[in-house]
C-alpha cells in the first residue's frame, strides 16, 4: 500500500511543525486562502483594499475569536483579495490560573457566547483557525444564499514567531501587504513571506 495515500487518493504532507503542540503559549503568523484562490473579498485600489460584505464578515468572525476561544489574542490581520493574514498569540496564562472571566454574552453573529464560568481548555491554533474558517463560511454563505458551499482551501499556512525581531518583520510584511499585491495576485508562492 502506498503510504502516500489515503483512500485511493494522494496526500498533501501537513505543514505543521512535527510533533509541536499548537496549544503552546506563543505567536503564530497565520494565512488562510480562499477556495481556488479567488479573489472574493473585494479589490485593491491604490494599494488599499475596497472591501466588499465578505470582507467585512470575514473580520468581523476574526475579531470575534477571542470570544469562542479564551486563551486566543489577536494582533496584526489584514485582509486581502483572496486571503488573510494574521498574527495569534496563544496565552493559556488564563487558562492556567483558571481566571473567572465577567458574566457576560458576547453576540458575534452566529449563536451568543456566554463567558461565565472557569477557563480551563487550551485551544491550539488548528483549532482556532477551523473555528474561523466555519463562522466566516457560513455567514457567507448565508449571505450569498449559497448554503454549504466550500469557501476556504482546506488547509492554511502557519510560521512559529521566535522572537521580538521577527515579530516586528512579520507586523511589517501584513501592514504592507497591499503595497505588494501586483506581485502576490498571481504567484501564490510569494503569499507566505
Amino acid at each position: 500500500m502506498d503510504e502516500h495515500k489515503f483512500q485511493g487518493k494522494y496526500r498533501i504532507e501537513s505543514t505543521r511543525l512535527k510533533d509541536y503542540d499548537y496549544s503552546l503559549n506563543g505567536a503564530y503568523f497565520v494565512t488562510v486562502c480562499t477556495k481556488n484562490s479567488m479573489h472574493l473579498f473585494g479589490s485593491i485600489v491604490d494599494q488599499k483594499l475596497i472591501p466588499n460584505r465578505q470582507a467585512e464578515v470575514v473580520t468581523e468572525c476574526w475579531l470575534g475569536l477571542p470570544a469562542h476561544y479564551t486563551n486566543c489574542v489577536l494582533d496584526k490581520f489584514i485582509i486581502m483579495p483572496n486571503h488573510v493574514h494574521g498574527i495569534i498569540i496563544i496565552d493559556n496564562e488564563i487558562a492556567e490560573t483558571g481566571l473567572k472571566l465577567n458574566n457576560t454574552i458576547v453576540e458575534t453573529g452566529l449563536k451568543p457566547v456566554s463567558t461565565a464560568g472557569w477557563v480551563t481548555k487550551p485551544y491550539s491554533l488548528s483549532e482556532i483557525i477551523r473555528g474561523f474558517k466555519t463562522f466566516s463560511a457560513r455567514r457567507i454563505n448565508e449571505y450569498q444564499n449559497t448554503r454549504g458551499k466550500a469557501f476556504w482551501q482546506s488547509r492554511f499556512y502557519d510560521h512559529i514567531i521566535r522572537n521580538r525581531e521577527e515579530l516586528k518583520r512579520i507586523r511589517q510584511y501584513i501592514i504592507e501587504n497591499p503595497l505588494k499585491w501586483e506581485l502576490e495576485k498571481n504567484n501564490h508562492e510569494n503569499l507566505f513571506m
